[in-house]
């Protein structure tokens, strides 16, 4: 299975996708589904942020068939749950809070199921509920560094 966006692993998350820029949600695509999928788990998170992680998006029962999301969107039939703020919707990173570099991480889960949750679920449920559900995972990581601009 594999993760595409607008930006390669280890690299910095370009700033339209931060809250320096229009804070919108980052294009992202998938392929080579394992067989069986019913739906995929999407979870970006700041593995450096207190609580840890803190979790900037959540989407879930994304349909195997989108295969690819426009920016500052979520695919069609999908769930938004909730993020670390108790609020919907894409939370980019956001380094005028904090100094130096922080790595975020989106993890993509192929499941056998689709869930069936609220969309005010928080992570923990959709954890829970993905139990023994994963067909196949991947992951890609991008940074986030505060400017020196905003010593």
């Amino acid at each position: 299975m594999k993760l595409k966006t607008v930006f390669e692993h280890n690299q910095e998350i370009p700033r339209p996708y931060t809250c320096l820029g229009a804070n919108i949600s980052f294009p992202f695509e998938f392929e080579s589904l394992p067989s069986g999928t019913e739906s995929l788990v999407l979870i970006f998170e700041d593995v450096d942020a207190t609580p840890k992680p803190w979790t900037h998006w959540m989407v879930f029962n994304i349909p195997p068939s989108s295969i690819k999301t426009e920016e500052g969107t979520i695919p069609s039939g999908a769930t938004e749950g909730l993020a670390n703020n108790h609020t919907f919707g894409y939370e980019g990173p956001c380094p005028r809070y904090f100094q130096g570099t922080h790595h975020y991480w989106i993890r993509l889960y192929a499941l056998d199921i689709r869930l069936d949750l609220q969309p005010a679920s928080e992570r923990e449920e959709v954890e829970k509920a993905m139990n023994g559900h994963i067909l196949d995972q991947t992951e890609l990581s991008g940074l986030c560094t505060r400017p020196e601009d905003l010593e």
